[in-house]
């Protein structure tokens, strides 16, 4: 064999192995000499809501911004995508693989995330996957929040947003028992009606168009709910925190706190409680509303309907004159049935409605 012969054989060896190395080289490199966009993986036929999530989840991140869904059970199309939710068998946040059909999985926000300050229990979807380990980075992208706010935030949008996404899409009912009436109106629901009926004729929209419009239903809540906490609930949190401080300027009971403005002060109060070792000792809240002042009855737990200490028994469902006349303070307005609330046309008015109520 000549030298040359010997040269041409050594280069062609060489070009065959570069192009086979090409051929396995990482596709996010290149392609079509531009930077390969990312791939999210999840499965194709009926969609549900958790997917529809974790994919709007991860499209507000700026690596997968730009990303292509995916839909396919092939698990040789799985393979070539970066992030693959909902489908797959494996849950490996390592391999960013976040399936949870599998029999042996058990995951929940607090096997995941256990330094948080309340316990959740309930088995998490795709949805509640992809929140867990990418939620934070969300908030972040989506707000100018100091740590604190987004930490706290974060923990608010699992309870009050994906974590009632993780309960549906795994069956778990919200009582035990038959309940006495069926919400299905919840998002969820919403989502599952944008799939194809199964006696619908042929659509002219693609599957991939309907799962777009969806991620766009599922992200635009979850942004307003984001905007609600970060915008209005969690600047809340002062000024409640400034009229707890204020409460025995207002009674010396310290029993009733009044609100310089109307604000979300429930979860606020209950949490100030417990910081400031006042737990449970709150019974009433003043405020001006519009044209009339509220006296507001504290409840037994931010979502309850049992209250510390109701209004007066016998000023329940009366009115006007009749109601200033029964207590003896001018200007009552009205109080509930219930006696969880009253109202009145001045402040003192209203604060006389909540002393005598302590008494």
């Amino acid at each position: 064999m000549t030298m040359l012969s010997f040269c041409t054989r050594v280069i062609c060896h060489a070009a065959r192995r570069s192009v086979s190395n090409l051929n396995n080289f990482p596709r996010k490199i290149m392609e079509n000499g531009e930077p390969a966009s990312k791939k999210i993986g999840t499965h194709d036929g009926i969609f549900h809501c958790d997917e529809v999530l974790a994919c709007f989840l991860l499209k507000q991140l700026p690596t997968y911004a730009e990303a292509k869904v995916i839909r396919s059970r092939n698990d040789s199309v799985l393979k070539d995508c970066d992030i693959v939710v909902d489908v797959g068998g494996v849950f490996d946040s390592s391999k960013h693989r976040y399936d949870h059909h599998q029999r042996d999985f058990n995951e929940t926000m607090d096997s995941i995330k256990p330094d948080l300050k309340k316990k959740f229990t309930i088995k998490l979807s795709s949805a509640g996957l992809i929140y867990a380990h990418f939620g934070e980075q969300v908030i972040r992208q989506k707000t100018d929040l100091p740590d604190e706010a987004i930490k706290v935030i974060y923990e608010k949008m699992y309870e009050y947003f994906v974590q009632e996404i993780d309960a549906i899409d795994n069956g778990i009912m919200i009582c035990d028992g038959e309940p006495k009436y069926r919400i299905t109106t919840n998002l969820s629901s919403r989502i599952g009606t944008l799939n194809p009926r199964w006696n619908s004729p042929p659509s002219t929209k693609s599957t991939e168009t309907v799962f777009e419009e969806a991620m766009d239903i599922v992200g635009k809540e979850f942004l307003e709910t984001l905007d609600y906490y970060s915008n209005s609930w969690w600047p809340a949190k002062y000024i409640v925190k400034q009229s707890l401080e204020k409460r025995s300027s207002v009674h010396s009971s310290g029993k009733i706190v009044e609100l310089d403005s109307f604000v979300p002060w429930k979860e606020h109060l209950f949490d100030l409680e417990k910081e400031l070792g006042l737990e449970g000792d709150i019974i009433y809240v003043i405020y001006q509303d519009k044209s009339q002042w509220r006296v507001i009855c504290v409840p037994n737990a931010p979502n309850s309907f049992i209250c510390r200490k109701f209004l007066r028994e016998e000023w329940r469902g009366v009115r006007d004159e009749d109601l200033s006349k029964i207590s003896g303070i001018p200007g009552c307005v009205f109080c509930h049935s219930t006696g969880f609330i009253g109202g009145n046309a001045t402040r003192e008015g209203a604060l006389q409605m909540a002393v005598k109520s302590l008494e």
